[in-house]
């Protein structure tokens, strides 16, 4: 059977990834905190928190997308240390939990990948980022090494996605003259939409990708590749 886990896959690009993938796959299943929205045969849910729910058992996978994620913008001299911690808990350690839960479960699986996310925000110094930049830059640290370390058995590859119009983001868009200064701030004049982000990663789990691993894919509407 051809399974997907996808972590946090209720909202938001999770959302669109389950929706995107659910024709691909003979089951997926999304582990989050709220069930999804819609109802197929071969979704199946599972209610859990990634940071304190222990993950439930699953003998065998052929995909891992882990998408949760946070945006706490504050400037440097009021985040605290809890921020810090609580930033890197969601990014990072449920990251790590994740796929060390299910590492066994996608070796057992056919040409296993794992997809995670990272932030334009890690290439591109933005005032008020530090606590999000430093959790996705240490997962492009782990999709590096973990790529080098699981190759040739499993592919690991991120995204970077720039502003995604999803509830995560909806501070950055709450009205037109935002929406208006955010289209203008990229080069390509857009920003991105969660099934536009839900493309690229079922191409990164096909065999399609299959001579990609290690790489962290830049979305970024030419924020971080251009100056114009």
């Amino acid at each position: 059977m051809s399974r997907l886990i996808v972590i946090g896959g209720s909202k938001g690009i999770g959302n669109a990834i389950v929706t995107s993938l659910l024709s691909s796959y003979e089951e997926v299943v999304n582990i989050s905190r709220t069930a999804p929205e819609q109802t197929a045969s071969n979704l199946i849910h599972h209610d859990c928190d990634i940071v304190n729910d222990e993950l439930p058992d699953i003998d065998s996978a052929d995909g891992l997308v882990y998408c949760p994620g946070s945006i706490n913008l504050k400037p440097f001299n009021r985040l605290s240390i809890s921020d810090f911690k609580n930033d890197f808990e969601i990014n990072v350690l449920g990251a790590v939990k994740a796929i060390q839960k299910y590492l066994p479960a996608l070796k057992n699986g056919t040409n296993p990948s794992i997809v995670l996310f990272s932030t334009v925000a890690s290439k591109l110094g933005m005032p008020f980022h530090a606590s999000v930049a430093a959790s996705k830059s240490a997962i492009e640290g782990l999709t590096k090494s973990l790529g080098a370390e699981l190759a040739p058995t499993v592919r690991v590859n991120a995204i970077a996605p720039t502003v995604t119009d999803t509830g995560l983001a909806s501070k950055l868009l709450r009205n037109d003259r935002m929406i208006e200064k955010m289209i203008e701030r990229h080069p390509l004049n857009k920003y991105l939409h969660p099934e536009e982000v839900a493309h690229m990663v079922e191409f990164l789990l096909s065999d399609k990708a299959a001579s990609m691993s290690g790489q962290v894919f830049e979305m970024d509407c030419g924020i971080v590749s251009f100056k114009i």
